[in-house]
Order: C-alpha cells, then structure tokens, then sequence
C-alpha cells in the first residue's frame, strides 16, 4: 500500500472529483497574489452500507489507461531507496548516487544529505526538459540542490525514467509523460519508506521548474495527502495540449502524430485531452502551492501560470503566484530573492 501520512489522506488521494477549468486572472506587474484561507482538505472516509437483498451499484468504468484518472486510481508503489557512491562532499553535506524503484522500474538520481544528526526536512526534485539522450544523472537544478542542501534539506533529485541510469519506458512520450508523475510520486514513498534517521518523513515538500512544474501539478491531483508543500518555478502549461503546440509542433517532433494517432487531437477527442491535464482536477489538491514566474520568460509564457493561479483560487484552493519583473525561464539576478521565499513557504508549511 503507498505510504500517504494516515488513513484519511489515503482515502482523499482516491476520491476523484472533476471540475471545469476556469479561465485567466492577475495584472502585469511585479508582485504576488494568494488566497487568505488554506485549503479544508476532503479527507473524509466513506464506508457503502448494503441492505441485505438490495443490489449493489454497478462498478465504476474503467480510466483510460493514459489518464490522470487511471493514475489516481493505481496502486502507486515506491521503495527500495538506495544510496550508492559519494558524488561530492562538501562542509555542508554529502551528495550520493541513489536508486529507488518507482511501480516496478528502476529510477536513478541524487540525494544531498546535510551533515549532522537530522533529522532534517526533505525535499523531492522534478527537473526540467532535457533531452534524454544528453541528460547525465542529477543534472537540472544544480542550484537549488546546493542551496538547499546548505539550509538544512535534504534533497532528493530523481532523474525519471528514460534517464540517465533509470530503466527504460518505451511508451513514455506516447502516453504524454505521464510516467515521470510515477516516478515523482514513487521518490516520496520510497524516501518515507527508507526510514531514514536522518530524514522527516512527516515533513516532505516538493519542487519543480518548468516541465517537471507540470509534473508537480499532476502529482499534487493524483496523490493528495502525499506531501506538505509545493513550489514550481517557471512551470509548463496545465494544459498538455499547449505545451505540444508550443514545443513540439513547430519542431515537426513526429512524437506528435504517434501522439495524435493513439489518442486523437484535443478536436476529435476532447474528453482525453481534458483527462490528460491537471487543472481539471485542481479540487483534488488539499497542499499549498507557490508559483514562482518572471515577467520576460519567453519560453513558458506568464500567462499560464496566471491561468493555472486562478484556476486553483476559483477551486478555494491555497496558491500564490509571485512574478519577477525582467527575469527569464530560468532567473537570473532574482533567483535569490526567489530561493529566499522558496524556503520561507517550507519554513511554514513542512512543520
């Protein structure tokens, strides 16, 4: 069974509950927007009581297996996090290879383990686009891994698979990525259940930057319960379809009509498209979010991540959209400014 902190959360991370996407909100200048009221998270369980002699309602339909739907219903399964040789070693903390198995394959990366007795907070790391074939193990946010680290985290950077030393996926691009969702959410079990001494299992937050941002989306809907806390930098589209358009499309990647051919165009076959993208079940989510996004980031337009914002405070959701005036997709002169609130929202949220 996956390790969700109780019960209850493990019962809100199989509810599924569906809501319209909404549209746009916010201004163009420098500045942040966040809901006053956390969330109230619907961590009820439930319990179907039978008449003797009554007939039982029919079984729910089956998810489309490519969907986040069939991804809130599985059975996740991480385990066996292995920490292998010492990559650095620093007077902060040590950074090793690691394993971990993620719904029965095996996926690589880096952990930074600060020095001292702990246990400390733990963050786990979703990467940004790199192409699989150039990408090497833990590469993506050395930045932040070092940061961090430095203050008292330890980091946890998965790789994914297709990468680096994890196994292969044949049917990942196919099937939209969807598995590096897995996976992300595979490093949070396997993390907790390495009862580590040095790390707190009960304070677990995530962190993602442009497309592994979309995979904290998809993650905080398909497990709710599972972590703390999320920060996203920079982050993709909620919406698969626009990121297909914007980055695979005009690169003629003939990923594209293989994506078409199993699945259909979000014209022909609206219902997958809209089951494939995590803003349709933004109610799902029961954890604070904090979007980081600067003003000039030509690659991943501010305007999504305005759309994403409003749509989880439409949902009553607890979001903030900080947005840098002049910084690009992957910050430079405020990327300070924006570690220190980073850390400040962990500081309150992973306690």
């Amino acid at each position: 069974m996956p390790l969700l902190r109780g019960t209850s959360r493990l019962a809100a991370g199989l509810a599924l509950v569906l809501v319209a996407a909404v549209g746009c909100t916010g201004s163009d200048v420098e500045g942040s927007s966040r809901t006053g009221t956390p969330p109230t998270s619907n961590r009820t369980e439930s319990a179907r009581g039978e008449t003797p002699g009554s007939t039982p309602p029919p079984p729910p339909t089956p998810a489309d297996p490519v969907s986040l739907p069939a991804l809130i219903q599985r059975e996740h399964q991480g385990s066996d996090l292995r920490l292998g040789a010492v990559r650095v070693r620093t007077s902060a903390y040590t950074q090793y290879a690691v394993t971990y198995r993620s719904n029965g394959l095996t996926i690589s990366g880096i952990m930074n383990v600060p020095r001292g007795e702990g246990p400390f907070p733990a963050l786990v790391l979703a990467h940004g686009y790199i192409d699989p074939a150039v990408y090497t193990t833990g590469r993506g946010m050395p930045r932040e891994q070092d940061l961090l680290a430095r203050n008292g985290y330890v980091v946890l950077h998965t790789d994914y698979r297709n990468h680096a030393g994890s196994d292969d996926d044949p049917d990942s691009d196919v099937n939209l990525r969807l598995g590096y969702t897995e996976d992300v959410i595979a490093a949070v079990l396997a993390l907790r259940s390495a009862a580590r001494p040095n790390v707190d299992d009960d304070r677990i937050g995530l962190l993602g930057r442009s497309m592994g941002g979309g995979v904290v989306y998809n993650t905080l809907v398909v497990a709710p319960g599972l972590v703390d806390a999320a920060v996203v930098f920079a982050p993709v589209s909620s919406r698969p379809e626009e990121n297909i358009d914007r980055f695979q499309r005009p690169e003629g990647d003939p990923v594209v009509a293989e994506i078409e051919a199993a699945h259909g165009t979000p014209e022909d076959n609206p219902e997958f498209w809209r089951q494939v993208s995590p803003v349709t079940y933004v109610d799902r989510v029961t954890e604070p979010l904090l979007i980081h996004h600067g003003t000039a980031d030509d690659t991943c337009p501010l305007a999504w991540s305005r759309r994403t914002a409003a749509a989880f405070e439409a949902a009553g959701k607890d979001v903030e959209l900080r947005t840098y005036a002049g910084e690009g997709h992957t910050f430079g002169p405020r990327w300070p400014d924006s570690m220190d609130a980073t850390m400040d929202f962990f500081e309150r949220h992973l306690r």
